[in-house]
């Protein structure tokens, strides 16, 4: 009896022990600990290494690309190019006593067709001479087409004619008709091509092929800006306003050597002309 009331003691104050143990730690659920456990210290690492700076970054591609060139627009069905080929010219963009122009450019330079076509008139022969300087000579040797434009298309004074270039001959646009030269009457002048724009008619009305419609716009055009320009129309607009065989009105007549000035007077001569003449 005695030994039962004594253990029932020792285990109630076992109990009060564990009980007061739990308090002294902090209260909490299921025994848990309210307070957070001690975090140990990390040191951060010290940083030695150099930081590198950003690599600029290269243009994109599309900044270095060429603008898009536009094609100039197509004025016509027909491409031509310009007469002198391979050479550095210069050119009349005036009107001088007749619509045509004179293309300065080296001797031996290349005469080339305008645009596809036939061949029409050739002078192999430089007939011109200066004691007489008749119209249908002074282009000297010379070689006229007639495009797929139905344009006629000269080129005098050469100094050659290419082999094979004859009447009825088809030729395309680029190819050598000739050689620039000072045939006629650029005998006396640097090279150069003369060269005209008209429409087809016989032999005998020289002066319509020697040129009709001014050509620089033209030569403007096919050198720099667009081959597509093309002179058909302002040529049969012409031709439909004149005739297709016009009267000659400039340079219609041959001209003979002019007779030679007189010689001055010796120096111990003198000669007094009075103007008006004394009474």
């Amino acid at each position: 009896m005695r030994s039962g009331r004594r253990g029932g003691l020792a285990a109630v104050a076992g109990a009060l022990v564990l009980t007061g143990g739990c308090a002294a730690q902090g209260t909490g659920v299921a025994g848990v600990s309210t307070k957070a456990p001690p975090t140990a210290a990390v040191a951060s690492p010290s940083v030695t290494a150099t930081i590198p700076q950003p690599t600029p970054q290269p243009q994109a591609a599309a900044d270095k690309q060429d603008p898009v060139r536009v094609p100039p627009p197509k004025l016509s069905k027909y491409s031509y190019v310009f007469p002198v080929k391979g050479c550095r010219v210069t050119y009349q963009r005036k009107l001088l006593v007749l619509p045509k122009t004179t293309i300065w450019a080296a001797k031996g330079c290349a005469f080339v067709a305008p645009i596809g076509g036939v061949v029409d008139e050739v002078n192999a022969q430089n007939k011109w001479r200066p004691s007489v300087d008749s119209g249908p000579t002074r282009e000297g040797r010379f070689v006229t087409i007639v495009g797929d434009d139905g344009v006629r298309y000269l080129g005098g004074h050469l100094d050659e004619i290419t082999e094979g270039i004859r009447p009825g001959v088809r030729v395309r646009a680029g190819q050598t008709l000739g050689t620039v030269g000072n045939s006629g009457n650029a005998r006396d002048t640097a090279p150069n091509l003369y060269f005209a724009i008209s429409w087809k008619t016989g032999p005998k009305y020289w002066w319509v092929r020697r040129g009709m419609v001014n050509p620089w716009n033209y030569l403007d055009a096919w050198l720099n800006g667009n081959p597509t320009l093309s002179p058909r129309e302002e040529t049969l607009a012409l031709r439909a306003r004149l005739g297709e065989t016009p009267r000659c009105t400039v340079q219609c007549s041959a001209r003979k050597a002019p007779k030679p000035e007189p010689s001055p007077p010796p120096e111990d001569e003198t000669v007094t002309q009075w103007w008006p003449p004394p009474p």
